[in-house]
């Protein structure tokens, strides 16, 4: 009777003899290690005279260097490399994280306390101290975005079409080059714009919500003409080509074919250019002005908007400074919960409405 047996795996082996494995750290090592510098920092930064800056520098370097001398040792000096890179890149992300985490836990711990129904519902008229709200200044933020937004788009959306489907030689320079350079303007520049433009038309003391529109449709543009341009360079021209094939007319291919297909980016982009003017403060601070009641027709008088609401809470407190304190922080939480849903629906957008791609 004959037994089988399984002989061992020879070792794996090269013209200049068999491979060596190569040691490495445990994957806790690094971490360990890491962490270990930055108590260590945290000591000396104690015993030196303890700060905040001295700490986070001494820890991340201690940090960084520990890592680097035990994978030396143990890895040798490509990983070695590799840990340092990594270690210096997660680095810098932390330190990139805590101004971020620093703003929103501010905001949070003083916006809380007014994030109430009054404040959505209750506008500051004949309000002097406590009390009131920013339901004038949210309606009217809403409205002078959405009309911004009507503005913005069509003129923006067909300027790419434009510049990706038709326009050539010096004219598509020309334009590529304004549009860049009204990317980069100052938000007050835009403000003044239509301010100038208005003064002209009616005269010294208008103020007007539309004027806040174009203001902020003159920051809109460029960022919609940039975004949707990157878009449909991205639609394959094979789609066009088998349109063109067909017969069917360049304008018609645009509308039924290029169109469609970016629909997901061209959203997504449109959205981010709302989220980019929703906050902005300085144009809206030269052209609509600020009441303290509700006025949502942006052809008549004064509107209130949430950034200006915040301002002038901020810096021109009346009799009950915390009151006004309070509902600043309250509109500036309000306006970072705004801008965080507006990235949310760019994200929904782009995932739900991509073209699916498959046999």
């Amino acid at each position: 009777m004959s037994t089988d047996t399984q002989a061992p795996a020879p070792a794996a082996t090269t013209p200049n003899g068999p491979v060596r494995r190569r040691r490495g750290l445990p994957r806790y090592a690094v971490p360990a290690l890491y962490v270990g510098g930055v108590a260590l920092g945290a000591l000396l930064s104690a015993l030196t005279g303890f700060s905040v800056v001295l700490t986070v520098v001494y820890g991340a370097v201690l940090g960084t260097v520990a890592v680097y001398v035990a994978a030396r040792v143990v890895e040798g000096s490509r990983k070695a490399a590799d840990r340092l890179v990594t270690c210096l890149v997660t680095t810098a992300f932390a330190i990139a994280m805590v101004p971020l985490v620093s703003l929103v836990y501010t905001v949070l711990d003083n916006g809380l306390a007014r994030f109430d129904s009054t404040f959505f519902s209750n506008s500051m008229f004949r309000v002097v101290g406590e009390g009131g709200g920013a339901y004038h200044a949210i309606l009217g933020t809403l409205v002078i975005t959405a009309l911004a937004t009507v503005i913005s788009v069509p003129i923006g959306l067909m300027t790419a079409v434009y510049l990706v489907e038709y326009g050539t030689g010096r004219l598509k320079r020309a334009i590529t080059f304004f549009v860049d350079v009204m990317t980069g303007i100052p938000s007050i520049v835009a403000g003044l714009f239509a301010f100038a433009l208005f003064t002209l038309l009616f005269g010294n003391d208008v103020r007007l919500g539309v004027m806040g529109a174009v203001a902020l449709s003159v920051l809109m543009i460029p960022v919609v003409v940039r975004s949707c341009e990157e878009v449909l360079k991205l639609v394959p021209n094979e789609l066009r080509e088998a349109s063109y094939a067909l017969g069917v007319p360049k304008w018609r291919t645009i509308v039924k074919v290029v169109l469609p297909t970016a629909i997901a980016g061209l959203g997504t982009g449109i959205t981010l250019a709302v989220a980019r003017v929703v906050g902005e403060t300085a144009p809206l601070l030269v052209t609509v002005g600020l009441i303290t009641g509700t006025n949502l027709d942006p052809f008549d008088g004064r509107m209130a908007t949430l950034p200006v609401f915040a301002y002038y809470q901020l810096t021109q407190p009346g009799t009950d400074t915390q009151a006004f304190l309070d509902r600043a922080w309250t509109a500036a939480l309000v306006l970072i919960i705004l801008v965080m849903a507006l990235n949310v629906v760019a994200r929904l957008i782009s995932r739900f409405f991509a073209p699916t791609t498959g046999r």
